[in-house]
């Protein structure tokens, strides 16, 4: 079966429509590369001393690290989507739809490639251990020149960020595969209702929008179940909703715990973390008319809900049963909160602890 999605078009209109980023010297961009490798392998360290996650901090330092621009991290995703996706999706017989398909995919991979800072990818089925990390090199020196902040600081604080999720996968072994059976659980339901072109279309934008908006930054919002924008919500149904917010509910936890964390390496380390964390809450809230609605438009501002939401849960557990009280959610599925449970911890500590 051929796929409903011409996964090489998106490549290509996603890189031909990202921008470049900022310039810099040869030295400058050298010197950029090797401080981002540098705090990539440092942080994994640091998430395991705050964590106490120190076997599986010891497995994310061998999780292979990719300094990217942003054509490269499109093209990352896309394989990342095809790899999700694969099978689910059903064709259409109107000529062209494919290729339609894989263009709206490479336009908004284009509009969301200038937002990220890194991104581990769990789903890299070629790596031992499993998963990779993607640093976007222009991004990060883009938002330290526009937030002026301190360059060192703040390319080990995105790192932290990201290798938190390393070190998440790394304690969960079993988490890439549960997360990815209930987003395909999702991509089947939809596709199984699929009539006619018009509907796959729609399924194909809230595949590439809803998994889009899991790996990008934006907007502020309040709502834990919120699950995307507007170009998400109109094509979910209240059963695929319903489905989408168990997976949101995951992901404010594994978002949450990595801001928790990436904040927690004190002033010795970082000396400028707040200053760096003040600074990036406001960019997160947007930077103006056009960039708020877009934002809001692809479903970032969801994303961001995610990181608030997730966060609160995650200080609340903390100050009740510590983070080892907290590591429980790392043995099991069955331990993960629910959507209800992110807006109520105490719940959640209830339910594993008593």
């Amino acid at each position: 079966m051929s796929s409903a999605v011409d996964w090489q078009v998106a490549v290509r209109r996603a890189g031909s429509l990202a921008r470049p980023g900022p310039r810099g010297s040869r030295a400058e961009l050298r010197a950029l590369i090797q401080v981002l490798r540098t705090a990539a392998a440092e942080a994994p360290g640091h998430v395991a001393d705050i964590t106490g996650l120190h076997a599986a901090g010891a497995t994310a330092a061998r999780v292979p690290v990719y300094v990217v621009d942003r054509p490269r991290w499109a093209e990352a995703n896309v394989a990342m989507f095809a790899e999700l996706t694969n099978g689910l999706l059903p064709t259409s017989k109107l000529p062209g739809s494919a290729r339609m398909a894989g263009e709206e995919m490479g336009v908004m991979l284009a509009l969301i490639a200038s937002k990220v800072l890194g991104q581990f990818d769990p789903f890299s089925p070629t790596t031992t251990p499993p998963g990779r990390l993607l640093l976007v090199a222009p991004n990060v020196l883009k938002v330290e020149r526009e937030l002026d902040l301190d360059a060192m600081d703040f390319r080990l604080w995105v790192c932290l960020h990201e290798q938190t999720h390393a070190v998440q996968f790394a304690a969960a072994p079993w988490l890439a595969d549960h997360l990815s059976a209930r987003m395909r659980t999702l991509v089947e339901g939809v596709s199984a209702t699929t009539d006619g072109a018009d509907r796959l279309q729609r399924a194909v934008r809230a595949v590439v929008e809803t998994l889009g908006s899991a790996v990008g930054g934006g907007a502020s919002s309040t709502t834990t179940t919120d699950v995307g924008g507007p170009l998400v919500d109109a094509f979910l149904e209240a059963g695929e909703r319903e489905a989408m917010g168990e997976i949101v509910a995951v992901m404010s936890l594994l978002e949450g715990h990595a801001d928790v964390v990436m904040d927690a390496v004190g002033p010795s380390r970082l000396p400028s973390v707040r200053r760096i964390r003040a600074a990036f809450e406001k960019r997160r809230d947007g930077t103006g008319t056009l960039d708020i609605m877009l934002r809001r438009l692809l479903g970032m501002d969801a994303k961001v809900a995610q990181y608030r939401n997730g966060a609160r849960f995650v200080r609340a557990v903390v100050d009740q049963v510590g983070h080892e009280g907290l590591n429980a959610v790392w043995t099991g599925p069955g331990l993960l909160p629910t959507a209800a449970e992110v807006a109520d911890p105490a719940a959640w500590v209830r339910r594993v602890h008593g």
